[in-house]
């Protein structure tokens, strides 16, 4: 038997770390970060990775033995990156070899790494066919029950038939999920909400996405990111209209930012919406195209950001955000005509996975919306950015959530298949190259649910200030899910290509993580790095 690493070694070891992450940090505030992007890159995600550590190790204390040998593995691997990035890259850094993690960390890195160790996580993960019981508080393990008894009931046996025929998430989910109360986490009770707050939010995104990424996980996303940006902008007037529609599942909600030639430069969005009176009543016209609007087709409502001022130069400060009803369709294209003229077309982008939802680009021309659907009235004019990504930083750390669910299928459904799968006279299990992979998956979704859940709890605390938390959650669980789901393809061997196994859903799902809700090359510069080189 391996004898376990003490959790106090594991905290040394990250406290060695951050010393460097400061002095890394500090050099990177020398210079602008487009003269660096590619350190910059690097070292968000040193530094993500380093946040998770410490957030797993925190959690690691109150949860067993198990989670602090999981903890000491991550902490193992995230120094053995740091003390790579010394010796590969410490010039572009302002790092010396005087500044390598020392003989201390060292000999940590080589026993957390130990082979035995991590197989003899990977043991227990097929001894429970990797389910995932964390210690919780009481009311977050009930959440954590119930949703995944309705995800395992109501969703997942659906799941496989909805990937395949690319079918529309069924209204026998909405109305479920509505009467469970799940469009309206968020919101608070004065509004028809049950205000759970944001860790519950992402133990119920992650059980749903556990169950189906495309036909359930991404559901409160976008209800979640309008919810956010009324309550932070919208006239008590709206606030009472939409956000009990909103919260009972009466509306169904998309988001549509992106533009066909502007995707991450949210800034130059160029859709318009003037000024404009149809049929006696004050309001505006929307022109021009919108992309990749999930859900588009099945919302009743949708949340468009427009310019409302032709003057590109301004960029976001020209930018407002409107409430856009419209009739609900099926199906993989729709159109819409008002009487006054105005007309939307929607079509369905084809993609290789995340499909239920489907993924719209639209067409505005003359779209009539009366002036009470600009958020915030008159007062909300050239406010739509801020908005819209305060209502971002919701999404990012429900994507974060989404990615460990996700991922969490992947390892069930590779422990389930490697104890029963034999070969050479004995399970797949008992070989130790299995052993090992399952104990690198479990860590890797460890240190992911730990940086998820304490960004979560940060948010439910000040949900501005941690915005940058939610980011880095999302950062670095998205690349687990890619990792982890690809990992268990591999131990699947040749049936992990087959669409007869959940697993190669899971792998397709979990391509979009790194890039929807701020795509990783962005989300790497211009929001985890600009925040650690001004904090």
């Amino acid at each position: 038997m391996i004898s376990p690493i003490p959790l106090k070694d594991t905290e040394q070891t990250i406290d060695a770390l951050k010393s460097i992450a400061a002095k890394a940090i500090d050099h990177a505030r020398q210079r602008d970060i487009d003269e660096q992007q590619v350190s910059i890159s690097r070292l968000a995600d040193l530094a993500t990775k380093l946040h998770a550590a410490r957030d797993l190790a925190v959690y690691a204390a109150d949860a067993g033995s198990l989670y602090q040998e999981q903890a000491a593995v991550f902490a193992g691997e995230v120094a053995s990156a740091w003390s790579q990035l010394v010796r590969d890259h410490g010039g572009e850094h302002g790092l010396s070899d005087a500044d390598a993690p020392g003989a201390q960390v060292q000999e940590f890195i080589r026993e957390a790494l130990r082979e035995e160790r991590v197989r003899s996580i990977g043991q227990e993960i097929a001894k429970s066919r990797g389910r995932n019981d964390a210690p919780l508080e009481e009311i977050y393990e009930l959440t954590r029950d119930a949703v995944r008894e309705f995800g395992d009931t109501e969703i997942a046996p659906k799941a496989e038939q909805i990937h395949r025929g690319d079918e529309l998430v069924p209204e026998a989910f909405l109305s479920k999920m509505s009467e469970l109360g799940y469009f309206g986490l968020s919101i608070p009770e004065e509004y028809g909400g049950s205000e759970m707050g944001n860790v519950a939010m992402v133990i119920t995104t992650e059980e749903l996405s556990r169950a189906s990424l495309a036909a359930a996980g991404s559901l409160i996303t976008r209800p979640e990111i309008l919810a956010k940006a009324l309550m932070a902008g919208g006239t008590e007037a709206q606030k009472k209209h939409w956000l009990p529609k909103i919260a009972s599942g009466e509306l169904m909600v998309g988001i549509s930012v992106t533009e066909p030639d502007i995707g991450s430069d949210v800034a130059g969005v160029k859709c318009r919406a003037e000024v404009a009176t149809v049929d006696g009543v004050e309001g505006y016209v929307i022109n021009g195209p919108k992309a990749w609007c999930t859900f588009a087709g099945r919302a009743n409502i949708l949340a468009v950001l427009c310019r409302t001022d032709p003057d590109l130069s301004k960029a976001a400060k020209g930018l407002s955000l409107f409430i856009v009803p419209k009739e609900s369709f099926d199906g993989h294209s729709f159109e819409t005509t008002q009487s006054g003229g105005g007309k939307l077309v929607g079509k369905a982008d084809a993609t290789p996975g995340y499909r239920g939802m489907h993924s719209f680009t639209l067409n505005f021309e003359n779209y009539f919306v009366p002036k009470e659907n600009l958020v915030g009235e008159e007062g909300g004019v050239g406010k739509g950015f801020y908005l819209q990504m305060g209502g971002f930083a919701a999404g990012r750390l429900q994507t974060g959530a989404r990615a460990c669910g996700v991922a969490q299928a992947a390892l069930e459904k590779t422990a389930e298949y490697v104890v029963d799968r034999v070969q050479f006279a004995k399970p797949i299990s008992e070989f130790g190259v299995t052993q090992y992979t399952l104990g690198r998956m479990a860590v890797q979704l460890a240190g992911a649910r730990a940086i998820t859940y304490a960004a979560a709890a940060a948010m439910d605390e000040d949900e501005r200030a941690a915005a940058p938390y939610a980011a880095q959650a999302k950062l670095f669980a998205c690349d687990m899910a890619v990792e982890v789901t690809q990992l268990g393809q591999l131990l699947h061997g040749g049936w992990g290509y087959a669409e007869e196994y959940p697993i190669s859903r899971y792998v397709v799902d979990a391509q979009v993580l790194p890039i929807f809700e701020g795509v990783k090359p962005v989300l790497q510069l211009k929001v985890v790095g600009r925040n650690l080189v001004s904090g």
